[in-house]
């Protein structure tokens, strides 16, 4: 059966909605979104609704394969083939008979696979690789993908015809930022289930600090991510009974730096040596800082953000995407900060 679909927020609700309406509809569907919105549970949810509920739900994950073995893979192929082929293999086509077949990536399918799931779709009928038997298919195909396929389709990419058959209507999912409403309950779901599976006795719950930091990260990774964030704060929180108060959000950080940092200083030493020595000796020169005690430390770093920002756009001439790579940010970090601080 489908995992559960948890949610309130009026896009997301939305979109169930609009699942509910198409799932009884015998036609190809395109879910598209951002990587962990969760568009393999939509295509459970569309199969599991429709009147193919009790026949086969086969996926494939388009990107995972060469151009040779997704063919192979989609519409099997008779025994010697190719090199190695030593018996028939069932594609999934086959195995989806009467159901439904998912495909996730579908972005990354060659043009040559591409024609032949349009002629699937136009006439119901494939052949197997080293075949000469047309085969005859009934499968509802739900595709999904991350990335823009009518731009894809302009530039010679993806075959504007099979984006016409496969658009009879498009489910877009909602990247978790814009469902903040959601965001609590997805993290206590979460971390319920990881206290159950640690055989912990109850959810200490985050502290409100730990709840505004999950709610200010703009979730690049989605529902995925914050998965991953909570179940990594609770096993570390352990039996420790206090609220969670320490969060993780990027475990490849550590106090050594990271790799791709320690790789440009090791290029940046030995080329500079003047440079270096003379900034060495600079800032061994400079006073030191004076800072009055006590202070308020959240509000100290929201300045010292905002100053970073703006000068990080004024550098980018304003432009947010070139001060977020200066920054080291996605554009939607930077964004997020951005709305924030209020500085637009």
């Amino acid at each position: 059966m489908a995992q559960n679909l948890i949610g309130e927020s009026r896009a997301f609700l939305a979109v169930l909605d609009k699942v509910s309406r198409l799932a009884p509809i015998d036609r190809p569907v395109l879910v598209i979104g951002e990587r962990g919105t969760g568009k393999e549970l939509i295509a459970q949810r569309l199969h599991y609704l429709s009147k193919r509920w009790d026949q086969p739900l086969v996926s494939l994950n388009c990107s995972t394969l060469s151009e040779g073995l997704i063919d192979s893979e989609l519409f099997g192929h008779e025994s010697g083939a190719f090199t190695g082929a030593k018996g028939r293999h069932q594609g999934r086509f086959e195995r989806a008979e009467n159901g439904t077949l998912f495909l996730d990536e579908l972005a990354t399918t060659p043009l040559s696979v591409q024609e032949k799931l349009l002629r699937v779709i136009e006439y119901g009928q494939y052949e197997r690789v080293g075949g000469a038997t047309a085969l005859e298919a009934n499968v509802r195909l739900v595709c999904a993908t991350n990335e823009d396929l009518p731009l894809l389709a302009e530039k010679g990419k993806f075959r504007p015809d099979l984006l016409d058959r496969l658009a009879f209507d498009v489910i877009h999912l909602p990247p978790l930022r814009h469902r903040q409403e959601d965001i609590s309950l997805l993290a206590e779901f979460f971390a319920i289930k990881m206290c159950r599976e640690l055989g912990l006795p109850f959810f200490v719950g985050f502290t409100e600090q730990a709840w505004q930091s999950i709610h200010d990260y703009q979730w690049p990774g989605n529902v995925r991510e914050l998965k991953n964030v909570v179940e990594r704060a609770v096993y570390q929180q352990g039996t420790n009974e206090d609220p969670i108060e320490s969060l993780i959000f990027n475990p490849f950080e550590s106090d050594f730096g990271s790799l791709s940092s320690m790789a440009r200083k090791d290029d940046l030493e030995g080329t500079n040596s003047e440079e270096d020595t003379a900034s060495e000796d600079s800032d061994a020169s400079a006073p030191p800082v004076d800072y009055a005690f006590p202070l308020d430390f959240k509000s100290w770093q929201d300045e010292q953000n905002i100053k970073l920002i703006n000068e990080a756009l004024k550098q980018a001439q304003y432009n947010q995407r070139g001060a977020a790579k200066l920054l080291s940010l996605s554009y939607d970090q930077l964004r997020g900060l951005v709305r924030k601080y209020k500085l637009v």
